[in-house]
């Protein structure tokens, strides 16, 4: 190679290297403060979802230029796929990873990424085969285990699943998802004191989830503990003020504990996000919640 054809090369290698480092920019968004009371109403925007979309944007940005640039690169589609997917895309992250496994047909990730689509869409049948495939190519892909784990898990299938979640968790011990995973299984089958450390297990290892602190918080309230369950539902929707499943536990579990405000204000928050949402509507009138009132949350 002449040395001007050499450094061509290497110009356009530095170029793609930025364009792959702007590409994966890290998704983030700012938690938000809690108010001090809820009454019922129309929700704030959420800043959150805000700083969401406007990462998503410019990083789908980014990798379509890479895409443009290299269109038969299968990890440009499997990255813009998973962007996709985190922004609610679900089609286009489909047709993303689709075109990553027709490109590179060994593509484990691409697979089990497509899976988790899948099973967001609630096609299991298809999420089952991506899974399988990806493990036929790699027998120690923790992600395929623990996918296939939620599948079996929905089915019904408790021994395959719980086969698979500790697998995962053999394969890769500090994954906080697995250790959710198994502890909901735990959970579904009145396990709860294998359910909590499965869930304490995985609030150590990501503290800023709020699905675990939900979880255990409802286990502690099935054993009775409403004390643990309420600080766990604290700091659940301090952590995810959106969560509509963590404000409607929240409330269930100062309604256990007596204190019929902050339970109340609780399901007022849950409904404020989502007015029609039954378990919230039940739990707001069973403790004499009334709308236009304002009540404390903490």
């Amino acid at each position: 190679m002449t040395r001007s054809a050499r450094a061509g090369a290497e110009d356009r290698a530095g170029h793609a290297t930025r364009r792959w480092a702007a590409a994966g920019a890290a998704l983030a968004a700012a938690a938000l403060a809690l108010a001090g009371c809820a009454g019922l109403g129309n929700p704030a925007p959420g800043e959150n979802d805000t700083a969401l979309y406007a990462t998503s944007q410019s990083n789908l940005a980014s990798l379509s230029e890479v895409i443009e640039q290299h269109p038969n690169d299968p990890q440009a589609y499997n990255m813009r796929g998973s962007v996709y997917g985190e922004a609610g895309r679900n089609e286009q992250a489909l047709a993303d990873f689709s075109k990553a496994v027709s490109l590179d047909p060994n593509y484990v990730q691409a697979y089990a990424n497509r899976a988790l689509i899948y099973r967001k869409t609630n096609r299991l049948d298809l999420a089952l085969a991506d899974d399988n495939k990806a493990l036929a190519i790699d027998a120690s892909y923790s992600p395929a285990y623990l996918g296939r784990g939620i599948v079996y898990r929905e089915e019904g299938k408790s021994s395959l699943a719980l086969g698979d979640f500790n697998k995962a968790i053999a394969l890769k011990p500090d994954n906080a998802e697995a250790y959710y995973n198994r502890g909901l299984l735990y959970q579904s089958q009145n396990q709860h004191s294998f359910a909590i450390d499965d869930f304490s297990t995985a609030i150590a290892l990501n503290g800023q989830r709020s699905d675990p602190l939900v979880a255990r918080g409802l286990s502690y309230l099935a054993i009775g503990d409403n004390r643990s369950a309420t600080d766990d539902l604290d700091q659940a929707v301090q952590l995810s003020p959106t969560d509509l499943r963590a404000w409607t536990s929240r409330g269930l579990a100062y309604e256990r504990t007596g204190v019929k405000d902050k339970a109340a204000g609780s399901y007022a928050k849950a409904l404020n996000i989502n007015s029609k949402y039954q378990p919230a509507q039940t739990g707001f009138a069973r403790v004499g919640g009334r709308i236009g009132q304002t009540y404390p949350t903490f």
